[in-house]
């Protein structure tokens, strides 16, 4: 009997083995034919003539594209990223190929990235007009980013029951004082600079009057910005905008409940389309007389871009993007936020090769740790004294340690509604020792100096090791004064009346004299070039990007493209969106890991 049970088990533990291999076998083959057939493709082509550019961003616009691969990653409903300098690029090449008639720009799957993301783009489409080309966009429902983008286009369409919301803009900081008193949990904060608020969320129950102040101030700049574009492109009086924002509820009413009516008769739109009329007035615009049941001419920006890219000569000198996306922490950093040592070694590496004669920063960065954004600054510094011009590029976030990085350039641009500054450090410090006495813990034991176990939060903080860390972070703010002093040509007492942790709009920072110029990604290129003292077209432009392992690129490759022909994008909910904001709160705690524990990060949210 036993023998008889040992052979079964024999004969189940081959099957499952040879089932295996199999599987994998077959997996194996199935990757590589896909390489093969990616090998042997020719890859897409435009057509002739009197062809659309579709330009359709999925999910968060993104500076550079971040990948992990799961399997809620082959969902049509996983969250994508579409990386703005590849719009940007595709609506550049666009602008001067006759191939491409118009632009037909479609925001129903764009979810996020900032206003100032929002606002490069739509910068690219009006200069894409200037060329004589139309620009058609269409919503079936427009929210306020969406809408801000879609009115720089000369037609603009709604589904027939869609809406136009402009709701302004807001900070609502979640305030975790009450819990952690509750769990008996003490937070010390230390920090330099009045209007330096990251830590407040953690030692308060509500909103500070400076940073009250502070975030009105940001607040009211931002949206006198989207209200002046708006009001522009659309030949709207602010009057007008005013009263569909502000008298919203009123207004529909007035139109029995018909937010479209409303959003047309206002002049937020030009016309209402279903989505076969949308094709039909593309078909017309671009002259074709397709049948009803045809698409019309077209190839979508990524399609473009991979064919434009491929038909360029290979220059010999070259511009490197650098981008430091994401918070700023200590050591090796996978894409997604800068690490200090990794990001520190991308620079040298563009500093020594030879082919590279310019460096752009592109930043998107609320800051982090204070160490590992000096380690950055300093290779920038080198990079500069070592021939190479630095010019950085602000997108969306450039606070706190993300400008001091940019302070390691020789020129920095931001975009109008870029938030910048917030020139200030903090820190802080959780103690646990009233949770773990009401569960009968205690800490008891010896050292041989005061400061020995002293930042241990079983233990109540020495109010003498408290001094020292105020006072570790008013050297410091100092410090960062004093950088930016010098960056910038300017005493460090006025640095300090616009810093103080405050947070500016990129256009207030340039009145400010924090940054030289409101432009973008283009004009941060074309500022590296002249300083480099290379022609027009006679470079090329790459982007290094830490290395990835070569599996996990086949990976991206295979799984990591996306579904254009699904109108409908992935949405969120207000729960989800608590969740998912408390989850991130926490989620940056587990981030710092600065040895002295200082950081300097903005608490500012991108609009």
């Amino acid at each position: 009997m036993l023998k008889f049970i040992a052979r079964l088990l024999r004969h189940i533990w081959l099957f499952i083995d040879g089932a295996r291999r199999v599987a994998m076998n077959l997996i194996l083959l199935l990757i590589i034919v896909m390489v093969i057939a990616a090998i042997a493709h020719p890859g897409p082509t435009v057509p002739k003539a009197g062809a659309a550019l579709l330009v359709r961003p999925v999910g968060t616009l993104v500076e550079q594209a971040t990948f992990e691969f799961s399997l809620s990653s082959l969902s049509d409903e996983q969250q994508k990223e579409t990386p703005l300098p590849d719009l940007l690029e595709a609506i550049r090449a666009a602008r001067d190929d006759s191939r491409i008639k118009l632009i037909v720009l479609e925001t129903d799957k764009i979810e996020g990235g900032g206003l100032a993301k929002f606002g490069e783009l739509r910068a690219a489409i009006a200069d894409f007009k200037t060329s004589g080309k139309k620009v058609l966009a269409r919503g079936e429902h427009f929210n306020q980013n969406q809408y801000f983008l879609a009115s720089i286009a000369d037609e603009v369409h709604l589904a027939p029951d869609g809406h136009v919301l402009l709701q302004g803009l807001a900070r609502f900081p979640t305030y975790y004082r009450g819990a952690l008193d509750k769990l008996g949990v003490k937070v010390h904060l230390f920090r330099g600079g009045e209007y330096k608020s990251f830590g407040e969320p953690f030692t308060r129950n509500d909103m500070s009057k400076e940073d009250r102040e502070a975030s009105l101030t940001l607040l009211n700049g931002l949206w006198g910005h989207i209200r002046s574009e708006i009001s522009a492109a659309r030949k709207l009086t602010p009057e007008t905008f005013d009263q569909y924002t502000l008298d919203y509820l009123k207004t529909l009413k007035a139109a029995k409940g018909d937010p479209a009516a409303i959003a047309q008769s206002a002049g937020f739109i030009d016309r209402f389309s279903t989505r076969d009329q949308w094709r039909a007035r593309i078909k017309e615009s671009l002259g074709g007389a397709d049948s009803a049941d045809k698409d019309y001419r077209h190839i979508n920006a990524s399609d473009y871009l991979t064919a434009v890219r491929r038909a360029r000569p290979e220059k010999l000198d070259q511009i490197a993007v650098l981008v430091a996306q994401g918070t700023i922490v200590d050591g090796e950093q996978p894409p997604g936020s800068v690490g200090g040592d990794s990001f520190a070694r991308l620079i040298r590496q563009a500093r020594e090769n030879k082919r590279i004669k310019a460096l752009v920063i592109r930043i998107d960065s609320p800051g982090g740790s204070a160490g590992a954004s000096e380690v950055i600054r300093r290779e920038l510094e080198l990079t500069r004294e070592a021939g190479k011009p630095v010019v950085a590029s602000m997108s969306s976030l450039a606070a706190s340690g993300g400008y001091w990085i940019a302070a390691g350039s020789d020129e920095i641009f931001a975009e109008p509604a870029t938030l910048t500054g917030s020139i200030g450090v903090w820190g802080m410090f959780p103690e646990f020792s009233d949770p773990l006495g009401k569960l009968g813990l205690s800490v008891d034991g010896v050292a041989t100096a005061p400061l020995a176990a002293a930042l241990d939060p079983r233990r109540p903080l020495d109010p003498a090791v408290a001094e020292a860390l105020q006072l570790n972070v008013e050297h410091t703010y100092r410090r960062f004064l004093e950088t930016v002093a010098k960056a910038r040509k300017m005493e460090p007492d006025a640095v300090d009346k616009i810093a103080q942790g405050r947070v500016w709009s990129g256009q207030e920072a340039l009145d400010l004299g924090l940054v030289d110029h409101v432009g973008g990604l283009d004009a941060a290129l074309l500022s590296a070039a002249s300083r480099a003292k290379l022609k027009e077209r006679s470079y090329s432009v790459t982007w290094p990007t830490q290395s990835v392992p070569p599996m996990r690129q086949l990976l991206k490759q295979i799984f990591g493209t996306d579904n254009d022909e699904n109108p409908a994008a992935a949405r969120s909910s207000p729960t989800n969106d608590l969740l998912v904001r408390l989850a991130a709160d926490l989620k940056s705690l587990a981030l710092w890991n600065d040895p002295r524990h200082i950081y300097m990060h903005c608490l500012c949210e991108m609009p």
